[in-house]
């Protein structure tokens, strides 16, 4: 800012003096920290990037043959587990033939922990559709994926059946609806 030019012998006049004194105090809080203060928070980002999951079926679930038992009963439970075990415990049923649990090969990301979904299944009588049996699922319900590379990871389900005196003879089927995801 320029001087006023002032004579010699006179006075300022205190209003503008008053009112330079006011410039000079705005101008100095401009140029000397006057702005208001910024607010500032420093927020973490984060990003995963992961491969596509692959799921391939390498086999079939498969009880066997059931031979019922004559007379009136119930409740006989015929099943594999996920590890492949067997079990065909009542005596009212007599199991044949070489079961298995189903086996699924699993690729994706390194160190992925995949969730597994895979619910119960209606098992229809190939000779009469009207006769259903519901195949109860051993899920194993989560698998670590141990490596990225086209070998992944097998993973099994089992599962059991209820059968009794009244169940149809015949060939039962169904298929699974197997899902994965991250």
């Amino acid at each position: 800012m320029g001087a006023l030019p002032v004579k010699r012998g006179s006075s300022v006049p205190s209003r503008l003096r008053r009112h330079a004194l006011v410039v000079f105090m705005l101008g100095s809080a401009l140029c000397f920290g006057g702005q208001v203060a910024a607010a500032t928070k420093l927020i973490p980002v984060a990003a995963q990037a992961v491969k596509p999951l692959s799921l391939a079926s390498v086999q079939d679930l498969d009880l066997g043959t059931i031979l019922l038992g004559p007379g009136k009963w119930s409740n006989a439970a015929v099943g594999v587990s996920r590890a492949g075990s067997f079990s065909c415990a009542s005596v009212n049923v007599t199991c044949s033939g070489v079961s298995r649990a189903a086996t699924y090969t699993l690729t994706g990301s390194n160190s992925a922990v995949v969730r597994i979904t895979a619910p119960n299944v209606v098992l229809t009588n190939q000779s009469d559709p009207s006769q259903t049996l519901t195949l109860i699922i051993d899920n194993p319900g989560t698998v670590t994926i141990p490596n990225s590379g086209q070998k992944g990871i097998d993973f099994s389900l089992g599962g059991s059946i209820v059968v009794d005196s009244n169940t149809a003879g015949g060939t039962y089927a169904g298929t699974f609806n197997v899902t994965v995801d991250y």
